[in-house]
């Protein structure tokens, strides 16, 4: 087995992880969400979702860039617009979800705000993986760039 399969066969734990993400994101509702008897249990769950939700993105950068996944990716990687506004777009969110996770991390006095904290922050080292993959994406599908190389 070569490392590209590895890595592609190991891209499939995103699947079990956004699962777990799913579920501390909908626990609170099954267990009767009551925010005066029990106040950390929305942000405990909150905190769990995000950091499973940032080791699911993380391990879905782990696919094989070279492939199009579906139509949507095609659509929005073959255009050099719509991919280079799309790349952007993930930087400000990267950027957002670090700078408020460090922020409430260094500057809040409160447990649960640091706790949650934290799962910003796995969340956005988590999109980075997601950032890296956008990018080869991008150089794979678009248009512009494939087709020139195709004619030479």
């Amino acid at each position: 087995m070569t490392f590209k399969k590895f890595f592609h066969y190991a891209s499939y734990l995103q699947y079990p992880l956004l699962a777990i993400s799913l579920f501390f994101a909908i626990k609170p509702y099954l267990v009767g969400l009551d925010p005066i008897q029990n106040p950390g249990l929305v942000y405990e769950n909150l905190n769990l979702m995000l950091i499973f939700l940032g080791l699911g993105i993380s391990f879905s950068s782990l696919q094989d860039p070279t492939k199009s996944k579906n139509k949507l990716n095609l659509y929005v990687y073959s255009n050099p617009l719509r991919g280079k506004a799309f790349i952007i777009l993930i930087i400000i969110i990267i950027l957002y979800f670090l700078g408020l996770g460090l922020y409430g991390y260094f500057y809040k006095e409160k447990q649960l705000a640091k706790d949650l904290s934290v799962g910003l922050i796995i969340l956005s080292m988590g999109m980075f993986g997601f950032l890296k993959a956008s990018v080869e994406m991008f150089e794979n599908h678009r248009t512009d760039k494939n087709s020139a190389a195709d004619k030479s």
